[in-house]
């Protein structure tokens, strides 16, 4: 009898993370998320995870726009990249599937709202064989945290970053730069007509065992310091914790404007 229900305890574990389509065993990922409104009266961040035999998807999106149209702009952003990612293949180039998906949730918010009512920033992380795939649009940050650091994949689409890119080029003048160097202003957004091209990775990150992936919206790396990020990732707390105690520092600040912050952990399990 002990002998019956170990082997069905089994089986259900087998069918559990296995396609039934496709009969590959899928991986497991601890995953935390948490957000908080801030001081504004609309919640205009998103986020959403997904899984299938040929990989993982964890993407976050934070809206901008009058009357609700950044609310409206996140929600088509995440769900329309669940969307694209449910027709994902394994042989599919992650940076053509990244293109695809963005152009396509530009358009989706472009049809659904009129240009300037909403836009979005949006940051996707795709795993897919133990490789971290990301591509970003607006100033979403993704980053990883190993061996107590946390490390930065993405620059984003702000002003000084731009100005900073463009001073290294040489095509302007240290004087000119230090102008500009403090405007965090977004110049590439989700839901614009001229929208260019999104930031995606040079070479996929090779993930080690602990390594976590971490989203997040700027109202939650520019609310708290990083220093201070780095010391509540540490340790053996569940990654859903790690993401409320973070989300907590930022409720806990005691600055009067504070934005929407959003965070998305992932950790793949071994």
């Amino acid at each position: 009898m002990i002998l019956f229900l170990y082997l069905f305890i089994l089986l259900l574990t087998v069918i559990r993370f296995t396609d039934k389509e496709k009969g590959k065993v899928m991986r497991r990922f601890k995953v935390g998320k948490a957000m908080t409104i801030g001081t504004r009266q609309v919640q205009e961040d998103n986020y959403g995870i997904c899984q299938s035999s040929e990989g993982f998807l964890a993407v976050l999106a934070d809206g901008m726009g009058k009357n609700y149209g950044g609310k409206v702009s996140s929600r088509i952003a995440v769900e329309t990249m669940k969307g694209m990612f449910a027709g994902y293949q394994a042989v599919e180039n992650p940076s053509y599937f990244f293109q695809k998906s963005f152009s396509r949730v530009n358009n989706e918010i472009l049809n659904q709202l009129e240009e300037g009512r909403g836009g979005a920033s949006l940051g996707a992380v795709l795993i897919k064989d133990n490789f971290l795939y990301y591509a970003v649009a607006g100033n979403v940050k993704l980053a990883v945290y190993r061996n107590d650091d946390l490390i930065p994949l993405s620059t984003g689409h702000t002003i000084d970053m731009l100005v900073e890119d463009r001073f290294q080029e040489g095509t302007i003048t240290r004087e000119d730069a230090l102008k500009f160097l403090e405007n965090r202003r977004i110049y590439n957004y989700l839901g614009q007509d001229d929208f260019q091209e999104i930031e995606f990775f040079d070479t996929p990150v090779r993930l080690k065992e602990k390594d976590l992936v971490v989203l997040m919206s700027d109202g939650l790396y520019e609310g708290t310091e990083w220093r201070t990020i780095e010391e509540l990732l540490a340790g053996k707390k569940k990654c859903q914790q790690k993401a409320l105690e973070i989300i907590e520092v930022i409720n806990a600040d005691s600055r009067e404007d504070k934005d929407n912050a959003s965070i998305v952990l992932v950790e793949a399990c071994t």
